[in-house]
């Protein structure tokens, strides 16, 4: 099948499944992920695997936007004035899961190893459904802003966690000399570090140029050429292109506000479009025929990432003296999982594969699990977020 042929089918026919998940009283999103899953190689077959690779480049593009979205949305100002709470939560809630899912992990398996691994990646919150939804209601508020923000900051610390967790695992598995915990922490320095340094840079650059674009398709065309740079470059220098973008967008808001405001009105008007594919394509990778292979350990990673997803939220906003609306709905709000969860878990199996029985057995393990269970919070957590910012009173606008 053309490529061009394959995006066609998918944003058309990924609307007209948003337009039913509309009118089942779901966010648009979730019809978006089930087109994608009906098409894809698990029911009618139209969209193949290998195909579905060419698309990768569209996929890296809609996390990019995403990332400049909820960067634009949380200038400094406004990470100052919620101070320490959206660090104390973020943190609360990201050990919430960690501590959740390793303990019935290990109490399920026995395996250090194990528990530590689907642990770190239980931490991972993907920032495409909640933002996605957020902008489809319109929401508005103080739990819209902490949603914003710790979505935004929990895939960077997810990948600190998963950097010690798997330095640690190894360790369990191979010994002191499969382990160097100087490498370790030098080289997430150097991915956190570069991507701040990159999104800071562009976000200087974007600013400056958008002063003295007036035309609005002008503007479109730099803040497009800015952001596909920033996510090209920190996919070449392997960082993390939610952090940069995110940054960016932050950089942006922060230092010029009215050119953010500009830059983000001409984005968010060639936005549906991209998030429509990205989430159609997401859900043709999904494939049901993984899911009776998810068996106990993928229930009790089900059960124990919700847990402490929820938990974790509601202690950290306690901890912190955050509103009710934020302690009570909070968590609902962290249940996507997908991108960073699934890329690290395919990182597992690089970084495990060779290391022994034992790292082959965890490697197989954990991309089964992951991949499984992501169709169920793929589902589950845009629903979520919709419910989360309905009971705070913060939609925007009538449901259609």
């Amino acid at each position: 099948m053309d490529i061009l042929l394959l995006i066609g089918i998918a944003i058309v026919v990924g609307l007209i499944g948003g337009k039913i998940g509309n009118r089942l009283k779901s966010p648009a999103v979730v019809g978006y992920i089930l087109t994608g899953l009906i098409l894809g190689p698990s029911i009618l077959g139209v969209f193949q695997l290998d195909l579905l690779g060419r698309m990768a480049a569209i996929s890296d593009l809609a996390l990019g936007l995403i990332a400049f979205v909820i960067g634009s949305h949380l200038p400094l100002g406004l990470l100052r004035k919620m101070g320490g709470r959206v660090v104390t939560i973020t943190v609360v809630q990201l050990f919430g899961a960690f501590i959740v899912v390793a303990l019935g992990v290990y109490l399920l398996t026995y395996e250090l190893y194990l528990a530590l691994i689907f642990g770190a990646l239980a931490t991972a919150t993907a920032p495409a459904g909640t933002v996605v939804v957020l902008q489809e209601y319109k929401a508005k508020g103080t739990l819209t802003d902490m949603l914003l923000a710790v979505v935004g900051l929990d895939d960077a610390l997810a990948i600190v966690v998963y950097g010690f967790a798997a330095a640690l695992a190894k360790l369990f598995i191979v010994g002191k000399s499969g382990i160097s915990f100087h490498s370790t922490v030098a080289g997430l320095l150097t991915e956190i570090g570069g991507a701040l340094l990159l999104g800071a840079v562009l976000g200087i650059v974007l600013a400056y140029l958008a002063r003295i674009m007036r035309g609005k398709g002008e503007l479109l065309a730099l803040s497009l050429g800015v952001i596909f740079t920033c996510v090209g470059v920190a996919n070449s220098l392997h960082l993390s292109l939610i952090l940069a973008n995110m940054t960016l967008g932050m950089v942006v808001a922060s230092a010029f506000p009215r050119a953010s405001r500009r830059t983000l009105d001409v984005i968010e008007g060639i936005t549906p479009p991209v998030y429509v594919v990205f989430f159609v394509t997401a859900g043709a990778y999904l494939q049901l025929g993984l899911l009776p292979q998810m068996g106990l350990l993928g229930l009790i990673y089900i059960l124990c990432r919700v847990a402490g997803k929820m938990s974790g939220a509601y202690l950290g906003a306690s901890i912190s003296k955050a509103p009710s609306t934020i302690r009570k709905y909070l968590g609902f709000g962290l249940l996507s999982q997908a991108g960073v969860a699934i890329g690290l878990a395919i990182l597992v199996g690089r970084e495990f594969g060779d290391l022994g029985e034992a790292g082959h057995h965890l490697a197989v393990l954990t991309i089964n699990t992951i991949a499984a269970t992501t169709i169920i919070f793929e589902i589950i957590g845009p629903i979520a977020t919709k419910l989360a910012i309905a009971k705070a009173g913060e939609v925007g606008k009538e449901e259609r």
